[in-house]
Protein backbone atom coordinates (compact mmCIF):
# COMPACT_ATOMS: atom_id res chain seq x y z
CA UNK A 1 0.00 0.00 0.00
CA UNK A 2 1.45 3.16 -1.22
CA UNK A 3 0.88 6.55 0.35
CA UNK A 4 -0.32 7.88 -3.23
CA UNK A 5 -2.57 5.43 -3.12
CA UNK A 6 -3.90 5.78 0.27
CA UNK A 7 -4.21 10.11 -0.71
CA UNK A 8 -6.89 9.47 -3.10
CA UNK A 9 -9.03 7.68 -0.90
CA UNK A 10 -11.66 9.54 0.99
CA UNK A 11 -11.67 10.33 4.71
CA UNK A 12 -14.75 7.89 5.77
CA UNK A 13 -12.47 4.91 3.32
CA UNK A 14 -9.24 5.59 5.39
CA UNK A 15 -11.23 5.33 8.39
CA UNK A 16 -12.81 2.19 7.94
CA UNK A 17 -8.81 1.11 6.47
CA UNK A 18 -7.62 1.75 9.71
CA UNK A 19 -10.43 -0.01 11.71
CA UNK A 20 -9.24 -3.09 9.35
CA UNK A 21 -5.88 -2.69 9.90
CA UNK A 22 -6.39 -2.29 13.70
CA UNK A 23 -8.68 -5.81 13.58
CA UNK A 24 -5.66 -7.24 11.91
CA UNK A 25 -3.03 -6.79 14.29
CA UNK A 26 -4.68 -7.82 17.13
CA UNK A 27 -5.89 -10.82 15.12
CA UNK A 28 -1.84 -11.03 14.14
CA UNK A 29 -0.70 -10.48 17.99
CA UNK A 30 -3.31 -13.02 19.49
CA UNK A 31 -1.77 -15.69 16.29
CA UNK A 32 1.52 -14.69 17.86
CA UNK A 33 1.18 -15.37 20.92
CA UNK A 34 -0.56 -18.76 20.74
CA UNK A 35 2.66 -19.74 18.67
CA UNK A 36 0.06 -20.22 15.22
CA UNK A 37 1.49 -17.30 13.31
CA UNK A 38 3.47 -18.30 10.14
CA UNK A 39 4.30 -14.99 8.30
CA UNK A 40 5.98 -13.16 11.47
CA UNK A 41 6.90 -10.48 8.88
CA UNK A 42 3.09 -9.69 8.38
CA UNK A 43 2.69 -8.04 12.09
CA UNK A 44 5.62 -5.75 11.10
CA UNK A 45 4.02 -4.61 7.65
CA UNK A 46 0.19 -4.24 9.17
CA UNK A 47 1.91 -2.09 12.05
CA UNK A 48 3.69 0.59 9.40
CA UNK A 49 0.03 0.53 7.16
CA UNK A 50 -1.43 1.73 10.37
CA UNK A 51 1.41 4.44 10.36
CA UNK A 52 0.55 5.48 6.71
CA UNK A 53 -3.33 5.75 7.23
CA UNK A 54 -3.22 7.77 10.10
CA UNK A 55 -0.38 10.17 8.60
CA UNK A 56 -2.29 10.60 5.82
CA UNK A 57 -5.66 11.16 8.01
CA UNK A 58 -3.81 13.34 10.19
CA UNK A 59 -3.04 15.30 6.71
CA UNK A 60 -6.50 15.17 5.08
CA UNK A 61 -7.94 16.86 8.32
CA UNK A 62 -7.92 20.51 9.08
CA UNK A 63 -6.35 21.24 12.48
CA UNK A 64 -9.67 23.57 13.29
CA UNK A 65 -11.17 20.13 13.15
CA UNK A 66 -9.00 18.55 15.57
CA UNK A 67 -9.59 21.24 18.59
Amino acid sequence: MNATELKEKTLDQLQEMLADLKKEAFNLRFQAATNQLENTSRMRSVKKDVARVKTIINQVTPVTEIE
